[in-house]
């Protein structure tokens, strides 16, 4: 760890974060000049960033009463289907079992049609897009955030707002991105209306898309964005400061809990713990069987 070569983001992000950059990693990263314009950016784009109403675009974050274990699954579609019947179908399904069924046998195709034409609760009436993720697939890293925000909804890409760029930078930090190894989603594919705080049945309703995508992406390490996020992957109602620190675990995925890049915007004291939490899925990833043996490899 005493050798490790920091890049010039994650110099940058640290020092954004204000969290103390070994003296003999940071000048061996990269000279101190454009260090210091390589932190002077990131700065600016951190105050450009909080200067908004954020959550204008990103719900906000509240405690809710326990997930009860979702059951619901989107039906099936056949090729060529209209979209007509496709709603037809969703709504005179016959049975949540059935339901359930169908949506485990579901491939890549068939879930992005699906969720496209989902009309399982009132939010397919309100949103523009729905949102199925964005990254590298599969990929070891899965990020799980709560609901697109308004940017997204326009859009219909993930994390594409001002949470987005924040949560490209917390990625930076890490030595990871989107474009290769890490995958993210949200739990509700489309956007409450006024970004309110989704319902139970929304998310009882849409859980199971992310389900299967986590069964297609067969993710090694899983980091829940917010207390929405954790709740819904742990099927519990533990309060955020009660599952951050440890590794849960979702089936037998390693998942940690921290905060939604929402709340940093509105908190920025709170990026110290962030960091916390990131170091641990870093450490908790490289202590895999496969991250060890990767380990062993680059040095043999």
């Amino acid at each position: 760890m005493a050798n490790k070569i920091l890049t010039p983001e994650q110099i940058a992000y640290l020092q954004l974060l204000d969290v103390p950059v070994p003296e003999g990693l940071s000048t061996r990263a990269l000279p101190a000049t454009l260090q210091q314009r390589e932190a002077a950016a990131t700065r600016k784009r951190s105050a450009d960033l909080s200067s908004v109403d954020f959550m204008a675009d990103i719900p906000v974050l509240s405690a809710e009463a326990p997930l009860a274990e979702a059951s619901f699954r989107h039906s099936d579609l056949q090729e060529g289907e209209p979209s007509s019947e496709i709603l037809s179908s969703s709504l005179g399904e016959s049975s949540q079992q059935e339901r359930a069924e169908r949506i485990t046998r579901m491939d890549w195709p068939l879930l992005e049609a699906s969720i496209h034409a989902c009309r399982a609760c009132s939010l397919g009436e309100s949103r523009q897009h729905a949102v199925v993720g964005a990254g590298t697939r599969p990929g070891p890293w899965l990020f799980v955030g709560e609901a697109p925000g308004a940017e997204e909804d326009r859009r219909g890409e993930a994390f594409v707002g001002r949470g987005g760029q924040l949560l490209d930078a917390m990625l930076g930090a890490m030595g990871l991105s989107r474009q290769e190894q890490v995958y993210i989603a949200n739990v509700l594919k489309c956007r409450p209306p006024q970004n309110r705080d989704p319902l139970g049945p929304e998310v009882h309703a849409c859980l199971p898309f992310l389900q299967r995508q986590i069964a297609l992406l067969q993710p090694r390490i899983i980091v829940a964005l917010g207390r929405f996020a954790a709740q819904s992957l742990l099927q519990n109602a533990e309060p955020l400061a009660n599952l951050r620190g440890t590794v849960q675990h979702y089936d037998s995925i390693p998942l940690i809990v921290t905060y939604h890049p929402a709340y940093l915007l509105r908190n920025p004291i709170e990026k110290r713990k962030v960091w916390e939490d990131l170091k641990l899925a870093l450490q908790t990833y490289a202590d895999l069987p496969q991250g060890r043996e990767a380990s062993a490899s680059a040095t043999e």
